[in-house]
């Protein structure tokens, strides 16, 4: 199922890159959360978007809002992704797919003749009630976050 604009948030813990647990609920009230989902640390479209996402840490910062990605990478290989590339962006390790399927970014991918369950690109703008304000799915790396900043100014 998709989740679409207006709707709670499904909540969720997750550890981060540093073992660190980080609770969705904790920001409420206080920032507004954009939560994308990507396939693979390392991968060339994925170090495109964090990068793209880190380069507007400030700009995101200054309309209070927490950019927080997500994969079913491990901690440390998000951790090793994250110190290669000098990211900015909070790196989420979902590896039992638990919030992949929350918020609904898995399908099944045809991976040389073999069925295999992928991280569809997408993101969510989650504001500081709690309510997603934006649902994108099968999203492009490139530009995106751009996309999103736009998206988080015209909220005010």
């Amino acid at each position: 199922m998709q989740l679409q604009a207006g709707m709670d948030a499904p909540q969720f813990e997750l550890p981060d890159a540093d073992m660190n647990m980080f609770a969705l609920a904790e920001h409420r009230g206080k920032k507004n959360i954009v939560l994308y989902f990507y396939p693979k640390d390392g991968t060339p479209g994925c170090t495109m978007e964090a990068n793209e996402f880190s380069n507007l840490d400030d700009r995101f910062a200054k309309l209070d809002t927490l950019v927080v990605g997500v994969s079913r990478d491990e901690c440390l290989s998000h951790a090793a992704f994250r110190d290669k590339y000098g990211l900015s962006v909070l790196l989420l390790s979902d590896t039992e797919s638990a919030v992949c399927e929350q918020y609904g970014v898995l399908y099944d991918k045809d991976a040389d003749g073999q069925k295999k369950v992928a991280v569809q690109r997408s993101t969510f703008v989650i504001d500081k009630c709690g309510k997603l304000r934006h649902a994108l799915y099968g999203t492009h790396a490139h530009g995106h976050a751009d996309e999103i900043l736009k998206l988080i100014r015209e909220m005010k």
